[in-house]
């Protein structure tokens, strides 16, 4: 495969050197511009140009005489039935020299054009004469139909040649892919310090791939350019294009390069700046991560406010840079540049209110130290564990497994309970009230709430429960318990077996729960029995059945 490929890239580069120069060899060397600074417009036909009018004479503008000059010409040459040896000089009786073809008038030469040139005007006539009757042969040989076939032919043998380098060039990528991922595979290549990966095969695999990509596009681009520099010189017609396809290329990347040279010095400065900012944040990155971690510690500076804080002075230094490197950027002065600038900033200041509220809120949350991630919370109507603090919203799991997204904004203008900020070190004092009758000791029910506590697993006995009764109503008393538990993220199921062992213990001794209200005495007594309380479906736990 190779050989072939190296057989059709020589077939390539012979084509590309052997054409334009076998279809240059019929043609004449276009003449020199005058070297003198007068303006110079140039008598062409075709892609040929045949000579150069410079001066204002009788009143006739020169461009205007080159133009009139170049549409005789061609209108001549499109017609064979005029022969070339009919283009003879004649004198007239006004000092000029006519340049004829049969009874048709081609070119009037003054001695004012001989005096440009420097010559006499006979000889600059015959001068003219000659190179018309060449630019003129050659013209016509292009445009016959013998040469348009060859162009044709070598056209078909160009493109033929190009699709089979295409075609080569795929197969060699594809085979040369292969064998990278077959190397790498059998390699295993990382490149480590100690057990810090710094670059793993993976990564080394991507940059190997993505250089033959690279390599591969190059190529097609330069295979490109000579087949279109090639087929587009074939042709009389397209020929021109052809002198100037480098050109469409090389000029605007040689404006780019002039205006880029020309900011050099701004350019400079503002590296200089990126430079300066860029270890400037990561400094900052540095010191504020430390603070996080613990490592460097400030009165009345909070380590969760590192990150935070490191936000908002990233945002200072960086448009701060912005504000000192704004007057080096090109183009910053143009009438666009600042349009454009107007336009992001009242997009910017209509379309960031709520979000600027929110983001502000945020930073208010933070350094007032409302709660944390993993609290339990409850915000307005909201109640769950906090599990994200962001700048704009805040996200909360309830215990029934809902995401809740909170509004900043929100949160700083509502009521917040935090469950867990206290319970860490004091305890949470979670409370529950039953209404028993006057009937009833008092401190029988103290004692029997304070037993249904003892019973209930996830509270602290250090402080100790206790019953406050806050009423006493017509008909009942009502009894608060209260329990402390340092585990808030439990509340719901400490509430449930709480509950349960209430109702337990006043069943075991007896004791009817008057809840929520109280009217009269029943004639039974509304308790459960003991040898009731697993009846069917309900299972007794193993202990019990036991005892039983």
């Amino acid at each position: 495969m190779r050989g072939y490929a190296r057989l059709l890239a020589g077939c390539f580069i012979l084509l590309a050197i052997s054409i334009p120069s076998s279809f240059a060899q019929t043609g004449s060397i276009p003449p020199k511009p005058p070297e003198d600074k007068s303006p110079q417009y140039p008598v062409v036909l075709g892609d040929q140009t045949i000579f150069y009018v410079t001066d204002d004479l009788k009143g006739y503008n020169p461009e205007e005489r080159a133009r009139v000059f170049s549409e005789r010409i061609r209108a001549l040459a499109e017609d064979p039935s005029i022969p070339i040896d009919s283009i003879t000089t004649s004198d007239s009786k006004v000092p000029m020299t006519l340049i004829m073809a049969s009874d048709k008038l081609l070119v009037a030469v003054f001695d004012e054009d001989a005096k440009a040139k420097g010559e006499s005007r006979h000889r600059l006539a015959a001068t003219y004469t000659q190179e018309l009757r060449s630019a003129i042969e050659r013209y016509r040989e292009e445009r016959s139909r013998k040469r348009t076939l060859i162009s044709s032919i070598y056209f078909l043998i160009v493109t033929l040649v190009f699709i089979a380098l295409l075609y080569l060039l795929n197969r060699l990528y594809r085979t040369s892919d292969a064998k990278i991922k077959v190397w790498m595979n059998s390699k295993k290549i990382n490149i480590q310090i100690q057990s810090f990966e710094l670059v793993r095969a993976e990564r080394i695999k991507t940059l190997l791939t993505a250089t033959s990509k690279g390599i591969r596009l190059l190529i097609v681009l330069v295979i490109f350019y000579a087949y279109a520099q090639l087929c587009l010189s074939l042709f009389p017609q397209t020929r021109p294009f052809a002198g100037q396809l480098l050109g469409y290329v090389l000029v605007p990347l040689s404006a780019m390069a002039r205006s880029v040279w020309g900011h050099v010095p701004n350019l400079l400065i503002l590296a200089l700046i990126a430079f300066i900012t860029y270890y400037a944040l990561k400094l900052t990155q540095l010191f504020f991560g430390e603070i996080e971690k613990g490592t460097i510690t400030f009165k009345g500076f909070y380590p969760d406010w590192g990150q935070p804080t490191y936000r908002i002075v990233r945002l200072l230094v960086v448009a701060l840079a912005i504000v000192i490197a704004f007057p080096y950027i090109p183009g910053s002065e143009s009438p666009a540049f600042k349009g454009l600038s107007i336009f992001i900033g009242v997009l910017f200041s209509l379309g960031s209110t709520s979000a600027m509220a929110n983001i502000l809120a945020g930073y208010t949350i933070t350094y007032r130290r409302i709660f944390r991630v993993g609290d339990r919370v409850k915000i307005g109507d909201f109640t769950g564990d906090v599990i994200d603090i962001r700048l704009q919203v805040i996200h909360l799991r309830t215990i029934k497994n809902e995401e809740i997204v909170v509004p900043s904004s929100m949160i700083v203008n509502s009521q917040v309970i935090n469950y867990s900020s206290l319970a860490r070190e004091q305890g949470l004092i979670l409370h529950t009230t039953v209404t028993i009758g006057y009937d009833t000791p008092w401190r029988q029910v103290e004692a029997l709430l304070l037993m249904a506590a003892e019973r209930t697993k996830g509270l602290i006995r250090e402080p100790a429960p206790f019953i406050l009764q806050t009423s006493l109503d017509d008909f009942y008393v009502s009894y608060q318990l209260n329990v402390y538990t340092d585990d808030p993220l439990k509340m719901a199921l400490i509430y449930s077996e709480l509950h349960r062992n209430i109702q337990d213990t006043f069943n075991e001794y007896g004791v009817q729960i008057m809840s929520p209200s109280y009217r009269s005495d029943p004639q039974l007594p509304k308790i459960v029995p003991k040898e009731q309380w697993y009846t069917a479906p309900a299972k007794a736990p193993d202990d019990v059945e036991k005892k039983v």
